[in-house]
């Protein structure tokens, strides 16, 4: 359990200071108890009004900045660690219960339970359970779930922004990226990150027997299920993998998410 003040806000302090300075001393009245100033919170009561309001969500710029926009999703991307195989994933959504991270069907081929485990930007390491996989699309998802003694460290992990509006405006020639983590395992591995261009937002390429974004750049090994987003750090969709000759293909993001509709209802 933490000791945070929880009385006054900034804004509330000053104005607090302000009445103080300029007034005559209070009177007290004789065996008279004030309350503490002092609120009792849980990590968890931390945690939860964070992600309430908003804050563990990756921002987006207002205008097209590829390495700006990279910053801000930095925190959301994962590695996924298996027997002898390595992936990455997105932190898709964040609950009060668990996160759920998004990533291809093909990395999840090499998953095993008691084995295979999930770490986060920051180096927190977690174990975590299938939720479901796509019988259609190259996706799959994983749930980590929150335990009493992971709330500091769930803090600092950021979930992604996902707009349709702004996928929907994208159109070729426009600037994306693509981030996956490192193939190398350590906790000083960085998220590997490529910048190019969309050539097709939708194109069906034989090798996923699917609908995918087709693009201009370059990724390597491990960034298989990372994000693809725009100029201004909205997820488009999940990286699936790249050509030798500067292509690459990645689930469209109304893919990704008809396919989490339909594992969650499973």
């Amino acid at each position: 359990m933490v000791m945070r003040h929880g009385g006054l806000t900034g804004i509330g302090m000053v104005v607090a200071v302000a009445l103080i300075s300029g007034a005559r001393a209070p009177v007290r009245a004789v065996g008279m108890e004030f309350p503490h100033l002092i609120q009792t919170v849980t990590e968890r009561d931390l945690f939860e009004g964070m992600l309430a309001l908003g804050f563990l969500e990756c921002t987006v710029l207002r205008t097209d900045d590829c390495d700006k926009a990279y910053g801000n999703v930095q925190d959301g991307i994962v590695q996924i660690i298996m027997d002898g195989a390595y992936g990455s994933g997105v932190v898709w959504e964040m609950t009060p219960e668990q996160v759920v991270i998004a990533t291809n069907k093909h990395v999840l081929a090499y998953w095993e339970d008691r084995e295979s485990y999930v770490r986060f930007a920051k180096g927190y390491e977690a174990k975590a359970t299938i939720v479901g996989i796509s019988p259609q699309y190259d996706v799959g998802f994983l749930a980590v779930e929150n335990q009493e003694s992971d709330y500091l460290e769930l803090e600092r992990i950021r979930y992604v922004h996902k707009d349709l509006e702004a996928y929907q405006e994208l159109k070729t020639g426009d600037m994306i990226f693509c981030v996956g983590a490192d193939a190398a395992v350590s906790a000083e591995s960085e998220a590997n990150y490529y910048q190019g261009s969309i050539g097709d937002m939708w194109r069906y390429i034989e090798e996923f027997e699917g609908y995918m974004i087709y693009g201009y750049g370059y990724a390597r090994e491990g960034m298989s299920g990372g994000g693809t987003f725009d100029a201004r750090g909205n997820l488009i969709g999940i990286f699936s993998g790249a050509t030798e000759g500067g292509e690459t293909a990645s689930v469209p993001l109304p893919l990704v998410m008809e396919a989490y509709e339909q594992v969650r209802l499973r």
